[in-house]
């Protein structure tokens, strides 16, 4: 038997093979995620990993495969509208260049008197 990823199949095929074969599906639906994560660049696969395993326990938790869905879409709403979200982020990044944390510090800026020497080079 020829080896399938999810790329290769349509949505009718994946649903059909989750209700004939939950096994095959689960791997091959693992699979394809640690396909996508090996792709990610190096900086973000530890990120990655970590919200697909919050992702496969929010599965678990839940009641159902509907509940489940209700909670990754809440999940995905907040990650998107909630604080510290990327709306709040876009909106704040002109405030601080490290983002709406507050984890950078507040610098002040001296200003230098010109000397005579400097003024020569800037007149160069």
């Amino acid at each position: 038997m020829q080896e399938k990823s999810f790329t290769d199949l349509d949505f009718d095929a994946a649903a059909e093979l989750a209700q004939t074969d939950p096994e095959t599906f689960e791997q091959l639906r693992r699979n394809a995620i640690e396909a996508l994560i090996a792709r990610a660049p190096e900086r973000n696969r530890q990120h990655l990993r970590s919200l697909q395993w919050r992702i496969d326990q929010e599965r678990k938790r839940a009641a159902n495969p509907t509940a489940a869905c209700v909670k990754l879409y809440r999940m995905m709403w907040d990650s998107f509208a909630g604080r510290y979200g990327l709306n709040e982020t876009l909106r704040n990044a002109h405030h601080s260049p490290l983002g709406p944390h507050g984890t950078g510090q507040n610098h002040n800026v001296l200003a230098f008197p010109l000397t005579a020497r400097a003024l020569q080079h800037s007149e160069s």
